[in-house]
């Protein structure tokens, strides 16, 4: 009898769980690699791809506090590796969740090298009111001060709050929220390594709630339209920069060119003559900066400058950085924009 009582006790416990789970609200966790996703190799003693999105999520057992959670395993590499093609398919498979009336929002799992990257293309191609939040870790899971469990259970809480509506793709790393668009990486070692300049951060994760002070408003949605992205180029530009990248990169047919100018948006004149070899054989040119802060702009009217660059047909990048620059003209371009005022536009909006 004591058995029975036992065991009808076991039942009731666990139906109460399942229960419990089904009142949750449901969250996409997308797992992509990174350093989030490896461990040391005891071989190589180097950190290598080595868990799973579930292995992750194995290790944050709060996370059922707060939602009921599906695992999509979509790849696991460096994302050193990631390009247009694995964006495509990420799109795909986040407007995939996202499109479920029982989904409240995705999570990606992503290494942080080019993390900024692919959050700005999802706020670019993923269209839905739901959030989508980007996280990785600095520290891979061998590591005693692992810093992947804390960051996935924040994404889990920032995905499940109604506060986090309508604010694009978000990028969750220790405890602070950075909109896709202005997020950028700022130390290679350091856990608190990304954030967004001089506009800051969207808000804050706290063991008592999560705290908005921000939302973005320079959002905008560009559908994909090809499998497969027109090849965009960015050149950098440095002292003595003899404008042969650019040029060769145009010859080899390539359909964009970012250059990374200097300053408000600047540069010699043999990249300002490359920069015209280019727009005469249509190939449009996006002028960004390598500096952190700011906005590039048609100012100075030296041979070279942003003002000469505007007038010969080039497009300011507005204040969007060389990679960033890219992934729109990228999608404009696959979208059939290739005028210089089309193009500007698009890069003020």
């Amino acid at each position: 009898m004591k058995f029975k009582k036992t065991l009808f006790g076991v039942t009731l416990l666990a139906a109460a769980s399942a229960a419990a789970a089904q009142n949750l609200p449901q969250v996409q966790f997308i797992a992509t690699g990174g350093t989030i996703a490896m461990k040391i190799d005891p071989v190589k003693n180097a950190p290598v791809p080595a868990i799973s999105g579930d292995d992750l999520l194995a290790t944050v057992p709060d996370v059922a506090k707060y939602a009921s959670i599906q695992v999509n395993n979509l790849s696991n590499v460096p994302s050193d590796y990631m390009d247009p093609a694995r964006w495509i398919e990420l799109t795909r498979a986040v407007q995939a969740a996202l499109d479920k009336p029982e989904v409240a929002g995705v999570i990606v799992s992503h290494g942080t090298d080019t993390l900024e990257e692919t959050a700005f293309w999802l706020d670019l191609t993923v269209k839905s009111a739901k959030p989508v939040v980007l996280i990785g870790a600095q520290r891979n899971a061998s590591s005693s001060d692992f810093d992947g469990p804390r960051n996935l259970l924040n994404a889990v809480r920032i995905a499940v709050d109604p506060q986090s509506q309508q604010k694009g793709v978000m990028l969750a790393m220790n405890n602070q929220i950075n909109s896709a668009r202005y997020v950028v990486k700022t130390h290679t070692a350091n856990v608190e390594t990304f954030n967004s300049g001089d506009f800051g951060f969207l808000g804050e994760v706290y063991p008592d709630r999560v705290m908005y002070a921000n939302a973005p408003v320079r959002r905008q949605h560009i559908a994909i339209r090809a499998d497969k992205m027109p090849e965009v180029e960015i050149v950098a530009m440095y002292g003595g920069a003899d404008g042969m990248a650019l040029r060769q990169a145009v010859d080899r047919g390539v359909r964009g060119i970012v250059v990374q100018a200097l300053g408000m948006g600047n540069m010699n004149m043999p990249m300002f003559e490359a920069v015209k070899y280019a727009l005469s054989k249509n190939v449009p040119v996006v002028v960004s900066t390598r500096v952190h802060n700011g906005r590039v702009l048609p100012s100075y009217g030296f041979v070279g400058g942003g003002k000469t660059t505007a007038d010969a047909g080039a497009v300011m990048a507005d204040d969007l950085k060389p990679a960033k620059a890219r992934i729109l003209l990228m999608l404009l371009l696959q979208s059939g924009i290739s005028s210089q005022a089309d193009l500007q536009a698009a890069f003020n909006r």
